[in-house]
């Protein structure tokens, strides 16, 4: 099944998710409780770059200041077709990188400090097709539906977790059901939304080594910065983690990876290597070379 039929599956998920909700509430709350979120979350939506710029301490850099990273990003988004986005620098040692701007006309690429200096020119180059990948497939667009349903699962099923100890009628659920849609309905709309920015960041590691042409460059800077996350705090706050190409707070293993923002790195690598071994394979980096 591609990526992208996953996201759509998933999008569709949460919003039967939230009509279930809204059905076992009764018709007093569903229209209140979506109408709220979808005001709070289109605010954040529509100024979502200006937030996670403020908050992250990203500097807008010159041409002059970064020619090389300029160059990069302009030779990047000329081959994908798109504007050339924004380059923002971000004042963290930890070695990472995001997109952001809700379509390509607003695209924001912005990299640390740190992979300035861990990365060399052909792997960086690989993070930022990754990125400007993000932007081009309108990513932020989708993460921000996501979120906009998600939060209304969750307003929806406090509220019913709220009322529906007071009432015993049958427009509404009782004590049980509302406990379990206070507990169960969140924990659900949070596993939807994280299965839906897995998908995109395998969709745009895919998108991104056929930018790039060079899948082992990305493949090699995953792995560096997977390094790097485990060994430097992360100075981000948990809410942007899923922005980021790896985890800022580190590799996360086991069970707890279905409350991860970004699927195993070991995964990622492993599906990079395996473009690079397919039919014309050994085109690739030939091809990189020539791009750079």
């Amino acid at each position: 099944m591609s990526n992208q039929l996953k996201t759509i599956l998933l999008l569709g998920s949460l919003s039967a998710l939230l009509i279930a909700i809204g059905g076992a509430m009764g018709p007093d709350f569903l229209g209140y409780a979506v109408v709220s979120a979808a005001v709070l979350n289109l605010g954040a939506y529509f100024f979502s770059d200006k937030i996670v710029l403020a908050t992250s301490g990203a500097q807008e850099v010159t041409e002059a200041q970064a020619p090389e990273l300029h160059a990069m990003v302009a030779d990047l988004a000329q081959q994908a077709g798109i504007p050339k986005p924004r380059v923002y620098i971000i004042p963290e040692a930890q070695p990472n990188a995001f997109a952001t701007g809700r379509s390509p006309k607003q695209g924001v690429v912005a990299v640390t400090e740190g992979i300035l200096q861990l990365l060399d020119a052909r792997e960086l180059r690989g993070v930022l097709a990754h990125e400007l990948s993000h932007v081009k497939n309108r990513d932020v667009l989708i993460s921000s539906i996501a979120a906009t349903v998600a939060a209304a699962v969750s307003y929806i099923a406090h509220v019913a977790g709220f009322f529906g100890g007071a009432r015993r009628d049958r427009e509404g659920p009782g004590g049980l059901e509302s406990l379990l849609l206070l507990l169960v309905a969140p924990i659900a709309a949070t596993l939807i939304q994280f299965g839906i920015s897995r998908s995109r960041e395998f969709e745009a590691d895919r998108s991104g080594a056929a930018l790039s042409g060079d899948p082992e460059a990305l493949a090699r800077a995953l792995e560096k910065l997977e390094s790097g996350a485990r060994a430097m705090p992360a100075q981000v706050e948990p809410a942007m983690a899923s922005l980021f190409i790896v985890n800022p707070f580190g590799a996360v293993r086991s069970v707890a990876r279905l409350f991860s923002t970004h699927p195993s790195t070991e995964e990622r690598v492993r599906r990079l290597r395996a473009m690079e071994g397919a039919p014309g394979g050994p085109t690739w980096s030939s091809r990189a070379a020539t791009q750079r």
